[in-house]
């Protein structure tokens, strides 16, 4: 039995799904078995419709990423994370723009850790293609990134991660693999 601490109550676990490490834990576990580095949805849905896909049945294609949200313990407001990323500016000199959003997909977790994991910043992608952009007075909640005038219809890999520490946050939101 584990006996590493989860949350905020210290108490050893009875379960390996107690708590946020160990559901990001399965999904990286399971996202790494199909070859990327109970209720309608949620976390156990989307790692099942995850695993269970058919390879190579030409229905469509063989998702690899399982995209989340995570809440700040205490708060309950979600985690927006934030990223500078290089790109070329004006007259060939390197410019930087910042990324904000509130989906990640797990990369991996640090070595010999059981709660930091590495976190890549996924940007959603409106219908029209463009990233969806909320104002900065709007993040104590999600719906701004989601706008109902364009929807999203997808996400696209920002290539900026993070490492966090999955013990600060009190609960995870699982959007269907993709």
């Amino acid at each position: 039995m584990r006996t590493n601490k989860c949350g905020n109550n210290f108490q050893p676990r009875k379960k390996a799904d107690d708590c946020v490490c160990d559901i990001v834990r399965r999904i990286v576990q399971a996202q790494n078995k199909v070859g990327a580095n109970s209720c309608s949805s949620g976390c156990d849905s989307s790692i099942h419709q995850l695993l269970s896909q058919k390879k190579g049945n030409n229905i469509g294609p063989i998702h690899t990423t399982i995209p989340f949200m995570l809440y700040c313990g205490g708060t309950c407001e979600p985690f927006i994370g934030s990223g500078v990323y290089k790109t070329s500016g004006s007259k060939g000199k390197n410019a930087f723009g910042c990324v904000e959003t509130p989906i990640f997909r797990a990369k991996n977790f640090v070595k010999g850790s059981d709660c930091c994991v590495r976190l890549e910043l996924l940007v959603p992608i409106s219908e029209g293609c463009g990233a969806s952009v909320p104002p900065k007075d709007t993040m104590s909640t999600v719906c701004p990134f989601f706008p109902t005038d364009d929807p999203i219809t997808g996400f696209k890999a920002s290539g900026i991660c993070l490492t966090v520490n999955l013990d600060h946050y009190s609960a995870i939101t699982c959007l269907d693999p993709i």
